[in-house]
């Protein structure tokens, strides 16, 4: 091939932004309109890359400028690469990303080239739709990295289903989906020695992936690998620095990778609190041993003094979507606290786990909480661990005073104040996130501590 000009493609991005529905999997679509490539017909949200940027940015730019929602890097995941040749000119390559994870509410916010922007069914795509875009989602639908989509000059642009079928679907590698990766197998056999098994038992709504391993010599461990360098970096630092104040009831980091961004870590006895039916003194006592793990961390380093600001920007964006699902006043409640949480004192900043509740939560049979999964600790105010937990609380005032009697310590009144303030906008973005991503549970506690703050008298 010496002497002759290297062939080269376009590069497209096209995001399947993807939420759970009555029907099943659902992926928002838009209908193109004016003078554009297949007006008026459906196609996911797209668009080319600009000059200088890389494909995350790309789709993560088309979603905000096409729809509105915004959307984190570490949340976009690869689906499909589609090469494709229209019915006229050259071809190209397409790559479709996954998203499941977003703020904002979807809508059309190009009139000139959208018309129309809805949620369809997976299994039930609506007509007329590009034939390319189709080539993708069918590729998607069969968990398939790849197509090769070859249209011929007398092919129409839209997808027709007595047409000829111009897609060809691309098999990956024979390893199942849920297997551990080579690489990572690699580094985990690095840390522990030779693998027996390995099971995946990754939690359904974040985007981290783990597996349970268990060594061919025995011994159980658990591998993780962090949806993006944030999440890794705050679960190494946290296991290195905090996490060994509390002993056997937290895990113990074996061996991290940067690079790929997982951890292996030792595994704890003990079965899930989330979901169990315990009796009323049973669970108190689980309470007091929760304040008293929680005032271990809180005090496992110093301090910090807080910097100057507020969550005014989020807390906005997050009321902006949830606004349509809230209750009559909910969000002059939540305005009205986001103005009395700026006039409260700085806080100091402790060790937090960041995300506690009774999901990151194992009981042994001896009735002994352990604790996991730190991928969002950070220094925080204090009353952070407590915004989540105290949805237990609700009609339960044994289950705060034994928290609070494990913990050593009541809160001061501006702690109360900051822990009213600090679930209400947990709440709102709850709400915003529950019911774009149809996830009930999430929703319905939001809507509850809501609820909760109409009842109460505030500090």
């Amino acid at each position: 091939m010496s002497g002759q000009a290297r062939y080269t493609v376009p590069v497209d991005v096209h995001l399947i932004l993807r939420r759970a529905g009555d029907e099943g999997t659902e992926v928002l679509l838009s209908r193109r309109a004016g003078p554009v490539y297949a007006t008026g017909m459906w196609h996911l949200p797209s668009g080319h890359l600009d000059p200088g940027e890389d494909m995350t940015q790309a789709v993560i730019r088309e979603a905000r400028e096409e729809t509105g929602v915004l959307i984190s890097p570490e949340d976009v995941a690869s689906a499909v690469t589609v090469h494709h040749r229209p019915p006229s000119g050259g071809s190209r390559i397409g790559v479709f990303f996954e998203v499941r994870r977003w703020e904002g509410e979807p809508s059309v916010r190009e009139p000139h080239r959208c018309d129309g922007m809805d949620w369809y069914p997976l299994d039930a795509l609506p007509a007329p739709m590009v034939a390319y875009c189709r080539a993708g989602l069918d590729a998607y639908r069969a968990g398939l990295p790849a197509a090769v989509h070859f249209q011929r000059p007398d092919d129409a642009v839209e997808h027709t289903p007595a047409g000829p079928d111009r897609t060809r679907l691309v098999p990956g590698p024979p390893s199942g989906a849920h297997e551990l990766p080579d690489s990572l197998r690699r580094f985990a056999e690095k840390a522990v020695g030779r693998i027996g098994k390995a099971a995946e038992v990754s939690w359904i709504r974040t985007g981290s992936r783990v597996w349970r391993l268990t060594g061919r010599d025995g011994g159980t461990w658990f591998l993780k690998r962090h949806r993006g360098p944030k999440f890794h970096d705050r679960e190494v630092a946290a296991y290195r620095t905090w996490v060994p104040a509390l002993g056997p009831s937290a895990p113990r980091l074996v061996a991290a990778d940067t690079a790929a961004q997982a951890v292996v870590v030792t595994a704890l006895t003990g079965h899930p609190l989330h979901g169990r039916a315990l009796a009323p003194a049973d669970e108190a006592r689980v309470q007091h041993a929760l304040g008293r793990l929680t005032r271990t961390l809180h005090t496992s380093a110093p301090a910090q003094p807080a910097a100057a600001g507020t969550p005014a920007d989020k807390l906005h964006r997050h009321l902006q979507a949830a606004r349509p699902h809230l209750g009559a006043g909910d969000g002059e409640l939540v305005l009205e606290l986001a103005r009395r949480y700026a006039d409260l004192p700085r806080p100091s900043l402790v060790p937090t786990h960041g995300d506690l509740q009774y999901r990151n939560v194992l009981l042994t049979d001896a009735g002994e909480p352990r604790l996991f999964d730190f991928e969002r600790a950070e220094y925080a105010p204090a009353t952070r661990d407590m915004v989540r937990l105290s949805d237990t609380w609700t009609g339960r005032p044994d289950l705060r005073a034994a928290f609070l009697g494990g913990y050593g310590r009541p809160l001061t009144e501006a702690e109360e104040l900051r822990l009213a303030c600090e679930s209400a906008f947990d709440a709102v973005s709850g709400i915003a996130y529950g019911t774009s991503h149809a996830d009930p549970e999430v929703t319905e506690r939001a809507r509850r501590f809501l609820h909760h703050l109409r009842t109460i008298r505030l500090p």
